[in-house]
């Protein structure tokens, strides 16, 4: 039978706010355990549960599926091909917001299929924003519909980015970070790629760069897409990766100010 993106997206969305519900009934009640992966990345109960959750569910429904996940199926070579059905989770963006008390925290879940996301739903049950798109038929934010703030002036907007774990790399980044800082009004680092690319769309951010993993954007790229951003990548992508999940120097804006901020991601 057909894969029917009406269906993909309600059961994205039961198993977005049940993992919801799941991590801040954990934060609430003070059941959360840490951890460390390679040392660095933290990592937590909740986290691990929520990605059970969200996992054990598709697989009811949807046993062929693949799935690349940030806890449990973490092998990203699968995402080199779309073109047979895969899930792609973030079970927790923003585990050092979560850990730490911070609202800025989403359950991401993305559908991929014949070489294209097709499915995006992103959920911050903290804030009670739940953002959700089906490939060409726009994005909404709690069922409104989404549309970028098509902010023309650089110098007027506020452009979002992130920081690695891994620290060897600040040193460029902090380049590239200051260049923009001296063009546009203002930097946020709110510390979660998927709220901050769901924010673009909603318009309450202009642009938004860094480097991630696939979890990290998959749904909120969609989403953002089909709310009007211009979406690419400051730098060649790979001819063996889908541009719509490739990981590395992510470029999202409003379509104005996209051109001006590529040029000074670049140089």
């Amino acid at each position: 039978m057909p894969i029917q993106l009406d269906d993909i997206l309600a059961l994205a969305k039961e198993a977005a706010l049940e993992a919801g519900k799941l991590i801040a009934d954990k934060r609430q009640s003070g059941d959360i355990h840490q951890q460390y992966k390679d040392k660095q990345e933290l990592v937590t109960s909740a986290d691990i549960a929520a990605d059970k959750l969200i996992i054990q569910k598709i697989k009811t429904h949807y046993p062929d599926h693949r799935i690349l996940s940030e806890e449990t199926y973490t092998d990203k070579s699968q995402a080199k091909d779309l073109n047979k059905p895969i899930w792609i989770i973030d079970p927790i963006d923003g585990t050092v917001n979560y850990a730490h008390g911070h609202f800025m925290v989403a359950v991401s879940i993305a559908f991929a299929v014949e070489g294209e996301v097709k499915v995006a739903m992103v959920h911050n049950p903290f804030l009670d924003e739940t953002y959700s798109s089906i490939i060409g038929q726009g994005s909404f934010l709690n069922g409104e519909k989404l549309d970028v703030s098509h902010q023309k002036s650089l110098r007027k907007a506020v452009i979002a980015t992130g920081f690695p774990y891994d620290k060897s790399t600040v040193p460029e980044i902090m380049k590239r970070t200051e260049k923009v800082l001296m063009h546009c009004q203002d930097i946020r680092r709110l510390g979660s790629a998927a709220m901050d690319i769901c924010w673009v769309a909603n318009g309450r951010l202009d642009g938004y760069f860094e480097s991630l993993s696939p979890w990290d954007f998959a749904a909120a790229r969609l989403i953002a897409l089909e709310a009007g951003a211009t979406c690419g990548h400051f730098t060649p992508v790979p001819d063996d990766i889908p541009s719509c999940i490739h990981c590395d120097n992510l470029l999202i804006s409003t379509p104005e100010i996209y051109q001006e901020l590529d040029d000074l991601l670049e140089a």
